[in-house]
């Protein structure tokens, strides 16, 4: 076996720089098949932990499904709402260690205008369990104070302390702007790979202020329309909510909570699990998933026919060699051996400079990735799962090898060494 192994390293130096092909086209293979895993499982991670922390979603009776959509997802309109005043009672629940209520509807330039309390960048948290932080300026104090998502600030260069205008609604209509209440910037929110980097986010109270001269969704007709100046001295105690976030004090009482909310008497409301919703929901999404996973085996299948075709190819050209290693003494079995050897030690050496280059890139580019898209890397050591992807690869290129193996073995010395065409 030494003396076996002796030679195929030396066989593969003589042709090292086509076989240094193969082992790069290996290497990606690799690379991808472990870059894809990785990315595959932490996107999802990410999808389910768009809203970590928060125990229950309470809103008004209908699909959780929907609820979860528009309450964290910022996808469609709610058709219903909230009484205000039943947020206050979840608060007074014993199990409730915090609650978080939000108010949606209005938009800014096609992104979702979210009013809620300061309490929303205390408890509502994303990916493992991370706090929302402010790259620039300060959390919303005032009624017409304004903070923006990293999403919403870098794709309409906006600045601290520049003034917006809301629109009512989608923003179909040039006339539901409330020019007469613009709100100011005091605040940008560091990138976190969630639906938060898209929305414009304000106080219930500044909501509340922008819909006085308004009912059933349409302003008065003929009413003098009040401006900000306006304000200050007015109830601006909000009235309904979207929905609300929950956080209990033990998560045991999540069920208990959970059939408290739906028998609510003051009014119809439910109340859905985070998680188990967010993994119904990525069922529907998750074909893309599968798509990824087909193109890196793909890309593998494609790298092992070029490691065939390589060592096939070098077959034709290494008749004489082989020959005269039959001459010497060598057995059809050490020529079969000889050629899986050759074949094993490019696939250990593509999987292992795959695997170099994929840890590298995670721990390199990781912070760049969460910075620039939000979402979060794990680095660390294989799973099991990407152990056996890589241990794949190696096993594929050894396979890949048994034919050429098969056809060496066949090679009578006659065949060697006699002129082609003879």
């Amino acid at each position: 076996m030494r003396s076996l192994l002796t030679i195929a390293w030396a066989s593969a130096w003589h042709r090292r720089f086509a076989l240094s092909l193969v082992v790069l086209s290996l290497a990606l293979s690799t690379f991808l098949l472990l870059m894809v895993e990785r990315v595959r499982h932490d996107v999802r991670e990410n999808f389910s932990n768009a809203v970590s922390g928060t125990d229950l979603i309470v809103g008004a009776r209908g699909s959780a499904v929907q609820l979860l959509l528009y309450s964290v997802f910022r996808i469609g309109q709610p058709t219903q709402t909230m009484e205000h005043r039943s947020v206050l009672a979840l608060q007074q629940d014993p199990a409730v260690r915090w609650v978080v209520p939000i108010s949606l509807g209005d938009t800014h330039r096609g992104y979702p205008v979210v009013a809620t309390t300061t309490a929303y960048f205390d408890h509502v948290r994303y990916g493992p369990r991370l706090e929302m932080s402010m790259r620039e300026g300060r959390r919303f104090e005032a009624v017409f104070d304004a903070v923006l998502g990293a999403d919403v600030a870098q794709q309409l260069g906006y600045r601290l302390g520049q003034r917006l205008v809301l629109r009512h609604g989608s923003g179909a209509l040039d006339s539901a702007d409330h020019d007469e209440m613009p709100f100011t910037v005091v605040g940008i929110l560091a990138r976190t790979g969630t639906p938060v980097d898209r929305s414009v986010h304000i106080r219930l109270e500044g909501m509340q202020a922008l819909h006085i001269d308004w009912i059933a969704g349409m302003p008065l007709p003929g009413a003098k329309r009040t401006r900000s100046e306006d304000v200050p001295g007015m109830d601006l105690t909000p009235r309904t909510v979207t929905a609300a976030l929950v956080g209990l004090k033990s998560r045991a009482a999540v069920f208990a909570m959970q059939r408290r909310v739906n028998a609510f008497e003051a009014e119809p409301l439910m109340a859905v699990l985070p998680g188990v919703t967010l993994d119904e929901l990525w069922g529907t999404v998750a074909q893309a998933e599968r798509a990824l996973s087909l193109m890196s085996v793909l890309v593998g299948l494609v790298s092992l026919a070029g490691l065939m075709a390589v060592v096939m190819t070098a077959l034709e050209q290494r008749r004489r060699e082989l020959a005269v290693l039959r001459s010497v003494g060598a057995g059809p079995r050490r020529v079969f051996g000889l050629l899986l050897m050759e074949g094993l030690l490019v696939s250990l050496s593509g999987a292992a400079v795959g695997v170099l280059a994929w840890a590298l890139v995670l721990w390199a580019g990781s912070p760049w990735v969460q910075a620039e898209y939000g979402i979060i890397l794990r680095v660390g050591a294989p799973t099991a799962r990407e152990a056996l992807l890589a241990a794949a690869v190696v096993l594929a290129g050894l396979l890949a090898s048994l034919w050429p193996g098969w056809r060496a073995y066949r090679l009578s010395l006659a065949d060697g060494l006699a002129p082609r065409g003879a």
